[in-house]
């Protein structure tokens, strides 16, 4: 396998690593509602069959501290009024019709320095993720060398490479952790 497509092969992985904890940033709560919040929480709807919110209602935030979820069947505002509260997010969610309003209380500043280490947890296990693409990347370029497929010189070129991948991208996924941190700090 030629050292190009190896990086790219490395770089996708990395990449993937970097949206997995974006992504995972999304569902934790700052002082303002995002959709994010509760979107994948599981609700048991239609007779014992688990779907993700997203999959059940229309999620929006009309205003800063409001999530609203209208469901697409009425039916469900019971399953998902009872699926957010087991969650176990802190949120009340209030039937209002066929609509669940949830109104966010400000965060203490405990609960906020909790959100912070839960983040920097998170910052940390993606950072992990993206060093283990690399280690696999090293292995592969050794692996092709010892199969004769490339030469030394290929070699060092691309493990140069693959560290600057890397160091591009924990530098990502640390600057996601500060602009998120940044949220859930801002009062």
């Amino acid at each position: 396998m030629p050292v190009d497509d190896i990086l790219l092969h490395t770089e996708e992985k990395m990449q993937k690593s970097e949206e997995a904890v974006i992504s995972e940033f999304a569902g934790v709560r700052t002082g303002k509602a995002s959709p994010a919040l509760v979107e994948n929480i599981n609700i048991e709807a239609y007779e014992g069959s688990s779907m993700r919110l997203k999959e059940l209602a229309a999620i929006t935030t009309p205003e800063m501290r409001t999530l609203v979820i209208q469901p697409w069947d009425a039916s469900t505002t019971v399953a998902i009024e009872k699926g957010i509260q087991a969650a176990n997010l802190g949120l009340n969610p209030s039937v209002d019709g066929k609509v669940i309003r949830i109104n966010l209380p400000d965060l203490s500043k405990e609960r906020r320095q909790e959100m912070v280490k839960a983040v920097r947890k998170l910052a940390e296990d993606g950072r992990v993720a993206v060093r283990h693409v690399r280690r696999e990347a090293l292995e592969s370029l050794k692996g092709e060398q010892k199969k004769g497929e490339l030469t030394e010189d290929d070699v060092s070129h691309g493990e140069k490479e693959v560290q600057k991948l890397t160091d591009s991208y924990v530098k990502k996924i640390d600057n996601h952790l500060s602009t998120k941190e940044e949220e859930i700090l801002k009062v």
